[in-house]
């Protein structure tokens, strides 16, 4: 946007406002550059033209806690030009941030000319930018709440199931043995072998989740054979659905972590067969295409669709719909196992019709 019909000039008169804009300068922010540092001296008052503005404050752990974003149209650095006092946030810039700069004397000398009305304004906008800074903080305070509880719960959960899983993994092990001869037998006990692995990369992904870090362990693969790996573990469990599962598209190479993305395929098509569970002509596609620098992989279902208003938030933590027993990660562990791959996800979803996932994945140079 341009300066002149930015929201904080609004409250000002003509003459006030013409100051304004002659006394302004203008200055672009790159990505992750930081503004100001918390506890430096207020200089200057800030609005925002392009791109946003990210506002956090330090933490006893040596990091930094996100509190506020200022965007197109905000204007920000008010409560240091009013009274003064050192700065109480980090300000970084993001997605390209042009800002135009107001100095903090020239600025105050303006102020006490104007009227009551222009003084009224400013102080309704910051009384709900506090409330909205309020609001955020405590939902932020909440989800790390949240975190910490679901990291100790899994933590215990993988320490008692690991004995129970060890057990079965020998037992599976000792009767190969016992009947190598039998290939039926030792299919089986291979499969078995699998899924008890698949469940404890699970549950270490749900920690690793909570804790906040993901480590991959990338290797190349064909996309085509990565889906159907993921058909074979859970041929047994599409048949019981009773889901039409079908698979076309390309085998280009990827280099990623095959047993991260097929967590992301359990969650993604785990849904989708939830989602077309009562239709009796349930169905789910998987597409691959080759892309020139990447690879997409589409899942579709022909289900009544994510309703309107969780669209926004599906990827948030604790959002969930339709699932019996759904704790609402699936899918935001799906999103940070792709943007961890530096790839990216979205959907689509039309009530009644049914929802398509798509995922970018960098191909294997």
């Amino acid at each position: 946007m341009d300066l002149q019909s930015h929201r904080f000039l609004s409250y000002f008169e003509p003459l006030q406002r013409s100051q304004l804009i002659e006394l302004s300068t203008l200055e672009e922010f790159p990505d992750h550059k930081m503004i100001f540092e918390e506890g430096e001296i207020p200089d200057f008052l800030y609005l925002v033209l392009t791109g946003q503005v990210v506002f956090s404050k330090r933490t006893p752990f040596k990091g930094h806690q996100e509190v506020a974003l200022a965007e197109v149209n905000d204007f920000f650095g008010e409560f240091g030009v009013l009274d003064g006092q050192p700065r109480s946030t980090r300000a970084t810039a993001s997605a390209g941030t042009l800002l135009a700069k107001i100095p903090r004397d020239r600025l105050m000398e303006i102020l006490d000319s104007v009227n009551g009305k222009v003084v009224l304004d400013l102080f309704r906008h910051i009384v709900q930018h506090l409330r909205f800074t309020t609001d955020r903080y405590v939902n932020q305070i909440v989800h790390k709440e949240k975190m910490s509880l679901v990291g100790e719960m899994v933590n215990t959960i993988i320490h008692d199931f690991r004995s129970p899983f060890t057990g079965i993994q020998l037992s599976s092990a000792m009767l190969k043995e016992m009947y190598p001869e039998d290939e039926e037998l030792q299919e089986w006990c291979d499969l078995i072998q699998a899924q008890i692995a698949r469940m404890l990369d699970m549950a270490d992904e749900v920690l690793a989740f909570a804790k906040g870090n993901a480590r991959l362990e990338k290797q190349s693969i064909g996309a085509m054979d990565l889906i159907r790996h993921y058909e074979k573990l859970n041929a047994i469990y599409l048949s019981s659905a009773q889901v039409e599962l079908v698979i076309s598209g390309d085998n280009p190479v990827i280099r990623v972590d095959e047993n991260k993305l097929l967590r992301v395929l359990q969650n993604l098509i785990g849904n989708a067969v939830e989602a077309v569970g009562n239709n009796s002509q349930g169905k789910i596609e998987i597409n691959i295409l080759s892309l020139t620098k990447q690879v997409e992989i589409q899942i579709k279902d022909n289900g009544p669709g994510i309703p309107l208003h969780l669209q926004a938030n599906l990827f948030d933590p604790f959002v969930t719909f339709g699932k019996r027993g759904g704790t609402g990660l699936g899918t935001a562990i799906a999103k940070s196992i792709i943007d961890a791959h530096n790839g990216e996800i979205s959907f689509i979803s039309i009530l009644n019709q049914g929802t398509t996932f798509k995922i970018l994945l960098p191909l294997d140079q």
